[in-house]
């Protein structure tokens, strides 16, 4: 099992807090008994942020608020009993009274933290081997059991008059490898993702030509084309500055908690046990 460290933990709290719309203003579905049906009321019913309630159909959107409804009057007639006078509903509405405190307090010391655009620049600055994009190739390859079979194939590529034409045909009729259906097509991929010896030569080609020798590897032996090349690059500054703002943003909120909690921790008497 994975424990998580107080900082991930804090960062998720963090990310809730500074994004949630928890607290937004709901719209109004339906009213029982004077207490009102929401979206959040909804949102907690549904149990998936992924489903969205508008685009449910009609049918289903009245299932769910007719159980939501269903609900809400089975727990105004338990408001009515003397379960609320039991020592166990004392104590759980304490427990819940202090989580929702939790809760409100946090979204509202997310607002008092502010970032500048001088922050969020020099963040990048400090950080920008983080934002690099590695070199990316696309490729075919034809996959072959012996280097007399590649030596062959290699050599009808080389009197081809069109590779971009001839390769996926002669990958669908040669190649023993997964992506011969499709005409040894690979997608893009970065080096990493294949086997070494693979990879170098790919690199090493010029876009719209062939390996001259087979590549052997655990596999068989293989003939490649390279088709595309983007090389390493850098994101600017201008494409993902929103997305470093919420990460500054977060990064100083949890900052914030942390200390919080480091100060009273100091103060109070805590014990294991």
């Amino acid at each position: 099992m994975k424990i998580l460290n107080k900082k991930t933990i804090i960062s998720l709290v963090a990310s809730l807090a500074i994004s949630s719309s928890l607290f937004a203003e709901d719209k109004v579905y339906a009213v029982v008994n004077g207490e009102n049906i929401t979206s959040a009321s909804i949102a907690i019913a549904l149990r998936d942020p992924r489903i969205q309630y508008e685009s449910l159909q009609k049918e289903q959107q009245k299932q769910v608020l007719d159980n939501i409804i269903e609900q809400k009057l089975l727990a105004q007639e338990a408001f009515k009993s003397d379960v609320v006078k039991s020592a166990l509903y004392k104590e759980e509405l304490e427990k819940a009274k202090q989580n929702l405190a939790y809760q409100i307090w946090i979204r509202d010391l997310s607002q008092t933290v502010q970032v500048s655009d001088k922050e969020v620049k020099s963040y990048y600055d400090k950080n920008k081997e983080k934002f690099n994009t590695p070199l990316e190739l696309k490729a075919s390859h034809i996959l072959v059991k012996t280097e007399k079979e590649a030596k062959a194939v290699i050599k009808t590529l080389s009197s081809a008059k069109d590779l971009k034409v001839e390769f996926p045909k002669l990958a669908k009729e040669k190649s023993i490898g997964p992506s011969a259906q499709n005409g040894g097509e690979l997608g893009w991929f970065t080096k990493e993702k294949m086997l070494p010896e693979f990879s170098a030569a790919a690199e090493a080609l010029k876009i719209g030509t062939i390996t001259k020798k087979a590549v052997k590897t655990q596999y068989g032996f293989h003939i490649i084309y390279l088709s595309d090349k983007k090389e390493p690059s850098t994101m600017s500054f201008e494409k993902i500055e929103k997305q470093l703002k919420q990460e500054v943003l977060q990064r100083k909120f949890v900052d914030k908690v942390q200390n919080i909690a480091a100060d009273l921790k100091k103060k109070s008497k805590i014990e294991y046990k």
